[in-house]
């Protein structure tokens, strides 16, 4: 989930109204016309006088964002990595629970103040579970109460498959007293969806 500005954009001759989202990997327009670009296909990344000029191999758009435009250029040249996008970094209290234990594991390892691949921690600031199927998701009520007040649970689920929806983590989460917050690509065959205790719950 980006963040999302109304404006104007010149493309192929013309100029339409309507709502920019940049995302973590593409811009999305939606209005007289749509466009979804691709931060991979960019050729050049400009701006001028508060527009944000992008081209691609086979057309170019001019979005006017105004004072966001630096911000938008900037957020498109340095991509946050995928540990500045989960919340990762040094001293922290994590949990990775039915996460495969790979290179991630590994890194959170090194990282955390404290770790546990088989438990969920008290106080955790940060959770990662990984489900499989639907089925995996009614441990997710088990580990809210191990989360610090301010923690965060990513559930990480597969794409794409039948097994286990989008819709079935976002229920799964609510169920277990919690509300979504962000989505992201964990990698390219999985999501991440970020879930919280709410605020008048802390």
């Amino acid at each position: 989930m980006g963040r999302e500005l109304l404006c104007s954009v010149r493309t192929g001759g013309k100029t339409a109204s309507g709502n920019a989202l940049l995302e973590t990997s593409e811009i999305i327009f939606r209005g007289d016309l749509r466009l979804k670009i691709p931060f991979a296909s960019l050729k050049s990344v400009a701006t001028r006088d508060g527009e944000l000029h992008l081209k691609w191999a086979d057309g170019s758009a001019a979005f006017a964002l105004g004072e966001h435009a630096e911000k938008w250029a900037h957020k498109i040249l340095h991509p946050k990595s995928t540990a500045e996008k989960l919340g990762i970094k040094p001293g922290l209290v994590i949990s990775a629970i039915a996460m495969e234990d790979g290179d991630f594991v590994k890194d959170l390892r090194a990282k955390a103040k404290s770790f546990s691949d088989t438990k969920a921690l008290k106080n955790s600031d940060l959770i990662f579970f990984g489900a499989r199927t639907a089925a995996d998701l009614a441990r997710a009520g088990k580990l809210a109460p191990a989360l610090a007040s301010a923690g965060v649970i990513w559930i990480v689920y597969p794409k794409g498959r039948q097994e286990i929806t989008e819709l079935q983590v976002f229920v799964a989460g609510k169920a277990a007293g919690l509300v979504d917050v962000k989505v992201v690509k964990f990698s390219e065959t999985h999501t991440a969806l970020k879930f919280v205790i709410p605020v008048a719950k802390r």
